[in-house]
């Protein structure tokens, strides 16, 4: 669980800034697309998804918030850990802007509107610092053939 984005905080984008205002990804949310999370933007690496509910995707009133239900891949793994360690860089999101969805003021963009196509959890470094991601509950990990057998055997003793 997180925050992928935060309103009205300002960040640097190569030669512009650009902040996010309130509400920018209201029309995304409400339109009920099949919005995916992703491990450092990469396709290949899913961690959930909208369509399932295996992603949960909200705005508050401080910016975008998620709840993740990781699957039980290497990926998902090894987020976990980093993210228990603290060792994540934040998060970040993959959009596009649909006409008059932002507003250049000089340097500043401002993106008033966004189609959220993924969120992803990143490792090193996020374009905005402001994104967090937290473990609130790590699973229980199923019983193996091997904790079976070893609860047998101390059962026999």
């Amino acid at each position: 669980m997180g925050r992928v984005a935060r309103f009205d905080s300002e960040t640097r984008i190569g030669d512009f800034r650009e902040v996010i205002r309130r509400g920018a990804f209201a029309s995304a949310l409400a339109a009920g697309q099949d919005i995916l999370c992703l491990l450092d933007h990469d396709p290949k690496a899913l961690l959930g998804r909208t369509r399932t509910g295996t992603l949960k995707l909200a705005e508050d009133a401080d910016g975008l918030t998620f709840e993740l239900s990781l699957p039980d891949t290497r990926a998902a793994a090894d987020v976990l850990a980093l993210a228990e360690r603290g060792d994540l860089g934040g998060m970040s999101f993959g959009f596009t802007v649909p006409q008059g969805g932002d507003h250049w003021q000089g340097d500043l963009r401002e993106l008033r509107s966004v189609n959220l196509h993924e969120v992803s959890v990143v490792q090193s470094w996020p374009a905005y610092s402001q994104t967090e991601v937290s473990v609130r509950a790590r699973p229980a990990a199923p019983a193996t053939i091997v904790d079976t057998r070893r609860a047998w055997l101390e059962t026999c003793r």
